[in-house]
C-alpha cells in the first residue's frame, strides 16, 4: 500500500458540499458527454484473477483521522487479496474535487474514488463512472443494504456508486466554548429565528475574549441548509426535469434571517474564517456551534481537541413542528476507465461489507450501510453518541433527500462564493439573489 496526500487536514466544515468553479466546470465539459447506460445484467461481470498482479488507486477526501481508518482497511484488503496493491491518496474537500475534475477531463480518474451524491449524476452522465450492475452477486454484494439505500447510487438504469453510511444534519455545540462565552446552550426546540437570536447573544457575550468568540457562522451561506429549510416548509427544491422549484422571494427570505446579525457583526467574520481554513471556526474553538452532518463528530473531536461535543436536531421553521429531516450517504464509485473493474468492485465490496472494516470506520462516515459492517461496531464513545443521535431524530426523518440535478455543484459553488461576498459586505442580499439566479438558470439550462 502506498499513501500520499496533498494536505493532511480535513475540509473546512462550513463548505459542506462540492465546489465546481468556472475552470473545473470547463474541464468537466471537455470530458465525454455520452449519457449513462447500464453495463449488463447482475452477475455478468468478470471476477478477480488471483494470479494477476494488480495495482489499484483509491482516492478520498478527509482529514488524518479518516486516512488512518482507510489505511487499516486497505491493509486488511491486501491481506485477503495479496495480488492487489492499493495506492491510496487523500486531500481536503476543495482540492479533491479540483483534482477529480481535471482527471475526468483527461480520462484518468482513480480506479476507486469516494463519491458525493451532489456530483454523482454529473460524472455518471458523462460516462466517467463504471456501472457496477454486472458485479452484483459476484464481486459486489449489496444484499445487506435496504433497496432504497442502494438506489442512492443509481443514475437512470445504472448503479454507479455504493453507499457507505447514512448521515443526517445536526447542530453541534461545544459545552466548553459555551461555558467560556457565558451563555446558555442552544436547545432542541429552537426555530431558525430563535437560533439567530442565540447567535447574537453569544457574539455579544464573547466579544471581549481574545480571540473573540461567537455563537456560530452565518448559516445562510450554505446551500444545503437552505434546501433543508425549503423542505421543512413543504416546498419542492427541484422539479422532475432538474429545474429550480423555489423563487427569488424564497431565497431573499432565507438571507433576511441573518441580515441583522450580519450587519451587527454577530456571526463569525468571513475574514477570520478565511484565516483559519481549512479548519472552521467551530473546529478551531472560536465558535460555540455549527451545523453539519452528524458523521462529522469524530473529525470535529479530532480537530478541536474537545473532550466532548453535543448534537441537537436542526432548528424548525417558524410555527412548524415538522423538521422535515432526511438522510444522505457517502458513496464509493469506480472509474469507467479502470483497467481492473472486477478488482475495483472487490475493493468497494470489501470496504462496504467487511465487519472488521465496519469496526475500523465506526460511524465516522455515518452509520454503516450494511448489516455486516454494523455487526462488530463497539458502541461506545463517538459511535455510541452517533447511534444515540440517529435514534433521537428518527421521528424527525419525515422527508426524502431531493434528487439533485446535473449541475448541482455549480449551483452550490455560486451560492458559497456569493455568501462569502455577502459576509465581506461586498454585495447586498438583493444582489446575492439576482446574481445567483442568473448563474443557476444558466447552469441548469
Amino acid at each position: 500500500m502506498t499513501l500520499t496526500t496533498t494536505t493532511t487536514t480535513g475540509r473546512a466544515p462550513r463548505r459542506l458540499f462540492p465546489l465546481l468553479g468556472a475552470a473545473s466546470a470547463a474541464a468537466l465539459a471537455l470530458a465525454a458527454c455520452s449519457g449513462a447506460s447500464a453495463g449488463g445484467e447482475p452477475g455478468s461481470g468478470e471476477t478477480v484473477d488471483p494470479n494477476e498482479e494488480i495495482t489499484l488507486r483509491l482516492d478520498w477526501w478527509g482529514n488524518d483521522d479518516r486516512a488512518q481508518r482507510y489505511n487499516q482497511a486497505i491493509e486488511l484488503f491486501e491481506e485477503e487479496y495479496p495480488n492487489i496493491d492499493v495506492q491510496a491518496s487523500f486531500t481536503s474537500w476543495d482540492d479533491y474535487w479540483t483534482a477529480r475534475n481535471t482527471e475526468a477531463a483527461g480520462s484518468s480518474l482513480p480506479d476507486v474514488l469516494q463519491m458525493d451524491d451532489a456530483y454523482l449524476s454529473q460524472y455518471a452522465n458523462r460516462n466517467q463512472l463504471l456501472d457496477l450492475t454486472p458485479y452484483l452477486g459476484g464481486e459486489l454484494d449489496v444484499t445487506g443494504m435496504p433497496d432504497q439505500l442502494v438506489d442512492n447510487g443509481r443514475v437512470d438504469d445504472g448503479l454507479y456508486a455504493i453507499p457507505q453510511g447514512t448521515t443526517t444534519l445536526a447542530m453541534f455545540y461545544n459545552p466548553a466554548t459555551i461555558e467560556e462565552i457565558g451563555v446558555q446552550p442552544p436547545t432542541a426546540d429552537m426555530s431558525w429565528s430563535d437560533y439567530v437570536s442565540w447567535l447574537a447573544e453569544a457574539a455579544d457575550a464573547g466579544a471581549d475574549h481574545d480571540p473573540a468568540l461567537y455563537g456560530g457562522i452565518d448559516f445562510t451561506g450554505t446551500f444545503w441548509f437552505f434546501v433543508q429549510y425549503m423542505i421543512q416548509q413543504g416546498n419542492e427544491v427541484f422539479t422532475d426535469d432538474g429545474q429550480l422549484a423555489f423563487t427569488e422571494e424564497d431565497v431573499q427570505g432565507w438571507l433576511d434571517l441573518t441580515a441583522e446579525a450580519r450587519a451587527n457583526q454577530q456571526v463569525f467574520p468571513a475574514a477570520r474564517a478565511a484565516q483559519l481554513e481549512p479548519l472552521s471556526g467551530f473546529a478551531a474553538n472560536e465558535t460555540a456551534s455549527e451545523f453539519s452532518w452528524n458523521n462529522f463528530l469524530a473529525a470535529y473531536l479530532a480537530d478541536s481537541g474537545a473532550e466532548r461535543l453535543e448534537m441537537l436536531p436542526i432548528p424548525m421553521a417558524e410555527g412548524s413542528s415538522d423538521r422535515g429531516m432526511f438522510q444522505r450517504s457517502m458513496l464509493l464509485s469506480a472509474a469507467q476507465t479502470t483497467e481492473h473493474p472486477a478488482a475495483a468492485a472487490a475493493l468497494i465490496n470489501f470496504i462496504t461489507n467487511s465487519p472488521e472494516v465496519g469496526a475500523i470506520f465506526g460511524t465516522s462516515r455515518g452509520v454503516p450501510a450494511t448489516e455486516s459492517a454494523r455487526s462488530e461496531l463497539d458502541l461506545d464513545g463517538v459511535d455510541e453518541q452517533m447511534v444515540e443521535y440517529a435514534d433521537s431524530v428518527e421521528d424527525d426523518l419525515t422527508a426524502v433527500m431531493p434528487t439533485l440535478p446535473e449541475g448541482f455543484g455549480t449551483l452550490e459553488a455560486a451560492w458559497l462564493r456569493l455568501g462569502e461576498s455577502l459576509g465581506y459586505g461586498e454585495i447586498t442580499e438583493a444582489e446575492f439573489v439576482e446574481q445567483w439566479f442568473a448563474e443557476a438558470n444558466s447552469a441548469l439550462s
